[in-house]
């Protein structure tokens, strides 16, 4: 049976096998960067024993997140133990903010604004 890491270059596949350590990742458009990524969480779950659940992966757009994580379903499956969190940075970081805001003193009822509602804010209290 042919394995999954056998469908990636040779670059893609060291990239996907470095897996002690972190790993920056340079490359240009279309060089299959969300490919590496996904394939790594794969190796990680599938090849590695790596429980699902204990593996993240944060990148820029909604897009490449949903991406990731329908690629990662198809290459291991749906696992009974979970899945990884396959998320946007700000998605990640809005994550952590509403669990542990309260160590800051606040509580997780707070709102994030983009830059219209900001300037609305601030016209707002000029008037």
């Amino acid at each position: 049976m042919q394995s999954f890491l056998d469908q990636l270059n040779p670059r893609q596949r060291e990239a996907v096998e470095a897996v002690s350590g972190p790993l920056l990742i340079l490359a240009g458009a279309g060089s299959g960067k969300t490919r590496v990524i996904t394939y790594r969480v794969a190796h990680l779950i599938e090849n590695l024993g790596v429980q699902p659940e204990s593996v993240l992966a944060v990148t820029f757009t909604n897009k490449a997140a949903s991406e990731m994580a329908e690629r990662v379903e198809k290459l291991v499956g749906a696992r009974a133990g979970g899945r990884p969190l396959i998320s946007t940075f700000h998605s990640f970081c809005v994550r952590v903010l509403r669990r542990d805001i309260h160590r800051l003193g606040y509580t997780a009822g707070f709102a994030i604004y983009d830059e219209d509602d900001q300037a609305r804010v601030v016209k707002t209290c000029l008037e």
